[in-house]
């Protein structure tokens, strides 16, 4: 027997959607109709991938929707990590990958409406997540592309795409209500506890080529607040999120 549909809180609405196809295009195509609204909630039928999209409808100026990213990214350790071994490591690389044990699993996604309301908010927000479930596949072995891997490589064989489906859902309510009280000063908080080469020195790769220096933070738009090594002690660079988003949709995140 295949495995039972995820049931969703009552603020959400599921629509699922095959293998193969992406729920987050899904999702931005039909908030961009109309035929999608706030809390439509887009997932894969997938048993190897775990991929979904929540189509919402934010009330805060457009300035501010990039919060959304790295709230989904906080939202997903917390509903994954509850579901597998304490050992599996998850965290996360900047901009918007999620990593298992020190390799990328999945990553997030975001995507808004060019239209703004009178207030400046946009009409429509998409954020995204996918992660991959089953075991790598491909002409290469695991172990050949160590920069990936997989919830199952890591050990979480128990784990099935419907469990991590509904707890995410779960989890996104929960952390959009505390973002909606507290602002977004917890998720910050929470993201750079878990965020790789958070206060070390990092190499990143930039379009004007690879920056160096020590990752001190995180600024209000979600970029990455650097020292560069060649710099005077109290100078800070801002490394763009919208830059390091881009040159990510460029990169397979699979073999």
């Amino acid at each position: 027997m295949g495995l039972p549909d995820p049931v969703f809180p009552p603020l959400l609405a599921g629509h699922p959607v095959a293998a193969g196809t992406v729920p987050f295009e899904v999702a931005v195509a039909g908030a961009g109709t109309g035929e999608m609204g706030a809390g439509d909630l887009v997932w894969s039928r997938s048993l190897e991938r775990i991929e979904l999209a929540l189509v919402l409808e934010p009330e805060v100026g457009a300035d501010r929707v990039q919060e959304m990213l790295f709230l989904a990214m906080v939202a997903t350790t917390d509903a994954i990590g509850s579901l597998i071994p304490p050992e599996i490591a998850l965290t996360y690389l900047w901009p918007a990958t999620l990593r298992a044990n020190g390799a990328a699993v999945g990553r997030a996604r975001l995507a808004q409406s060019a239209e703004l309301d009178e207030s400046g908010a946009p009409a429509w927000l998409v954020v995204g997540l996918s992660l991959q479930l089953g075991p790598l596949t491909g002409p290469l072995e695991p172990g050949e592309v160590p920069h990936l891997t997989s919830l199952v490589d890591e050990g979480a064989a128990e784990l099935d795409r419907t469990q991590a489906v509904e707890s995410l859902s779960r989890h996104l309510l929960t952390w959009i209500h505390t973002w909606d009280v507290d602002g977004f000063a917890p998720v910050l908080e929470n993201w750079l506890f878990r965020a790789d080469g958070y206060r070390a020195q990092i190499v990143l790769e930039t379009g004007d080529g690879p920056r160096s220096g020590r990752f001190v933070g995180l600024d209000e738009e979600g970029n990455l607040l650097m020292k560069p090594d060649n710099a005077d002690s109290g100078q800070t660079i801002a490394l763009p999120l919208d830059d390091a988003l881009a040159c990510l949709d460029e990169t397979e995140m699979r073999p």
